[in-house]
């Protein structure tokens, strides 16, 4: 792991998606995308991708700037701003953007990583 390292999933949640997610939190139906749905991409990065498997969150602070329209594309990404190897901690700069570029969240994650290659 490098800083500059980038890893993204790109996801289209449907109202079917959202109905299933309010459904569980038993609030107010709703006509965007709800902010911990796309919390929880950056959620499926850090854990799967970017550090990956075995990663825990210290710290998140994420800014929601813009609503997210159902049947919309997100594109979710993170990328290492800062890696200290010697505490298994990495820094990272988590953003979703709409198709048009529009920022929907950002913010910093910082994570406990796994060194799976150094056993």
């Amino acid at each position: 792991m490098d800083i500059g390292d980038r890893a993204e999933i790109r996801r289209v949640f449907s109202a079917e998606d959202v109905a299933a997610y309010v459904e569980l939190e038993g609030g107010d139906p709703a006509s965007t995308v709800p902010e911990p749905l796309i919390a929880a991409l950056f959620s499926y990065l850090l854990g799967v991708k970017l550090p990956g498997p075995g990663t825990n969150y210290l710290k998140q602070d994420i800014a929601f700037s813009a609503r997210a329209p159902l049947g919309t594309e997100l594109t979710a990404s993170v990328e290492v701003t800062r890696l200290r190897p010697e505490k298994g901690i990495v820094d990272l700069w988590a953003s979703a953007r709409l198709p048009d570029g529009r920022v929907v969240a950002e913010g910093r994650s910082l994570v406990k990583f796994t060194d799976t290659e150094h056993g």
